[in-house]
């Protein structure tokens, strides 16, 4: 690896399965430190694991369910006393919810879907924000989904979630102004992850991409040389 993101300090939510867990290990690999958030220590373990073995970068593990809002401010502060900034935030956990018309959904199944797509991400750019303007170039992404553009019948509030977050991280993106740090959207596209399969039970999962091919665009985006701001990155389109 090149070490792209030596001395960089990355906060990836969702980090032990998916992309979440591929992008945490890349990220290491370029020698940064991550802060690796998930809700499942066993698998924040294992992920551990795999990057001690390769000794590149450092893994500090956060498991946490940051739908506690207390939470994500703690981590800010125990960020902020560690290493005194933030450089890349990377807004990656989800959850699909239950995929059924919209009049037939149930109210707590809507308000954890909305929690954790929607209102996580946008206390993670309350607490956040802060130590991104520490840094000398902060970046932040938040995965998005082809359904928070394009409607599609019984995504209900998986859908409705990712239209809120991408208006949500546009908005920020225009109040950043003359700052530093840079916010935009990915939108992966089809993708060979569990909650793929919960979506698309039918489908062959080995003609999809593996988590992995996302890195690379992604690094460009949290890159220090990175200026797009606000835009929205499709997989689909870089080919």
């Amino acid at each position: 690896m090149s070490g792209r993101l030596e001395g960089r300090i990355a906060l990836v939510t969702g980090a032990s399965r998916g992309i979440g867990r591929a992008l945490a290990k890349r990220f290491c690999e370029e020698g940064a430190t991550v802060i690796a958030v998930a809700r499942t220590q066993g698998a924040l373990e294992e992920l551990d694991d795999e990057v001690r073995a390769d000794g590149r970068g450092t893994l500090v593990l956060v498991p946490e369910d940051l739908r506690n809002a207390e939470k994500i401010d703690q981590v800010a502060a125990a960020l902020y006393q560690r290493f005194g900034k933030l450089d890349i935030l990377i807004g990656n956990a989800g959850t699909l919810g239950t995929l059924c018309p919209m009049s037939h959904l149930k109210p707590k199944h809507w308000d954890d879907v909305l929690n954790t797509n929607l209102t996580v991400n946008w206390q993670l750019i309350r607490y956040m924000e802060p130590l991104l303007r520490l840094s000398d170039a902060g970046r932040a992404v938040f995965m998005t989904s082809s359904v928070g553009k394009t409607p599609r019948a019984f995504w209900s509030a998986y859908a409705v979630s990712k239209a809120g977050l991408e208006m949500m991280v546009q908005t920020w993106a225009e109040e950043l102004g003359k700052t530093t740090i840079r916010a935009n959207l990915y939108d992966p596209g089809g993708t060979r992850t569990r909650m793929r399969t919960s979506a698309f039970p039918g489908e062959d999962q080995e003609k999809l991409p593996a988590p992995e091919v996302h890195c690379e665009p992604i690094l460009d985006l949290v890159s220090p040389q990175c200026d797009k701001q606000g835009q929205r990155i499709a997989f689909k389109d870089l080919a």
